[in-house]
């Protein structure tokens, strides 16, 4: 899901309860999810249609890379010189990258890729990565093991909520 610096849509007390109702179980029927927050069936699937529509919510199966196949997950750290968008364009469209972020610190945009292997991961980095115009460096976090990893972000609502 592509998150914006500009603010989203106003979310009421009833669409932070599906948004959680969705982030325990993806799967929970809008019949379960509208006897807990009090809508009609016909109500929670157009809030859900709607807050699919508009980016707040997205609806996937999540896989652990290791267990599918991509044995060699990594972190890796971007400096930019110049524009940063570029760079995190041609990393975005990469189909190793699962995760891309623009951040303030030690490194400009932080990028998350699966491989296949070492060798995989040697590749992407040294012959995609580095080579995109605009790459001043890289640092590299291979990752041993995944020990958490949580989207249940749902209950964080913003103070004016």
């Amino acid at each position: 899901m592509s998150r914006k610096s500009t603010a989203g849509p106003d979310l009421d007390d009833i669409s932070w309860q599906i948004i959680e109702q969705l982030q325990e179980d993806g799967r929970r029927s809008y019949g379960a999810i509208a006897k807990v927050v009090g809508l009609s069936e016909a109500a929670v699937r157009q809030r859900v249609q709607r807050l699919t529509e508009a980016g707040v919510v997205q609806i996937v199966a999540v896989t652990d890379p290791l267990l599918v196949g991509g044995h060699r997950q990594a972190m890796v750290g971007v400096r930019v010189s110049g524009p940063l968008e570029p760079v995190a364009s041609a990393l975005s469209d990469m189909p190793e990258t699962i995760y891309v972020v623009l951040c303030a610190g030690g490194f400009d945009i932080l990028c998350e890729i699966v491989c296949d292997d070492d060798a995989h991961l040697a590749e992407v980095l040294a012959s995609r990565i580095r080579s995109i115009p605009g790459v001043a460096g890289t640092e590299t976090f291979v990752y041993l093991q995944l020990r958490k990893e949580s989207y249940r972000w749902g209950t964080h609502r913003p103070l004016n909520q």
